[in-house]
């Protein structure tokens, strides 16, 4: 019975409430740039997600994620977590697994707001002390599959042994995004 229920409850998880969904989307802020895609991510259940950072004086941050959606209204709040490769330009490669979640706010059709924050402390981190990552911000869904987005975005490796911090991403962003 037990070993049922565990069944059960595994299987839950790989349920979505909406058709499969693959989006893509590039930023672009001051000395550094983002690439991301991602499968169901603004839908309830089950989504995967993917970014690849790099900043023009701190390295480069990859990471691949799974979260789980869940609608509240017009929210959309999710949780998940992130395996992180780090290459900060000060120190060691390394990785992480980061834990967090974000909000999505459909205000109309066509805007929304969205915000997301992973955090991975010295336990679940090689190479750096600790990664944090958040962003916010405003999204303008054209016409399908197409939206603009600005924000702000906050990317930061703290440095090991003496060494000093890694900070990818501190500042506004504007990027373009496809949804299929």
């Amino acid at each position: 019975m037990k070993k049922t229920l565990v069944a059960c409850a595994a299987g839950m998880l790989f349920v979505t409430g909406t058709a499969s969904a693959i989006s893509l989307s590039g930023e672009a802020g001051q000395h550094y740039t983002n690439l991301g895609f991602g499968q169901d991510t603004g839908s309830t259940g089950l989504g995967l997600t993917g970014n690849w950072s790099r900043s023009d004086h701190d390295g480069n941050v990859g990471s691949l994620g799974l979260n789980f959606g869940l609608p509240f209204g017009p929210l959309t709040a999710t949780v998940g977590a992130k395996a992180v490769y780090l290459s900060p330009k000060d120190g060691d490669s390394g990785g992480a697994l980061a834990l967090g979640g974000g909000l999505d706010w459909a205000i109309s059709r066509y805007f929304s707001l969205h915000g997301e924050g992973y955090f991975a402390p010295d336990s679940l981190t090689s190479g750096v002390k600790a990664y944090n990552e958040a962003s916010g911000g405003l999204r303008w869904n054209i016409f399908r599959p197409l939206s603009v987005d600005v924000g702000y975005r906050y990317i930061q490796m703290e440095g090991k042994d003496g060494r000093r911090d890694n900070t990818l991403a501190d500042g506004p962003y504007i990027g373009v995004g496809l949804s299929f």
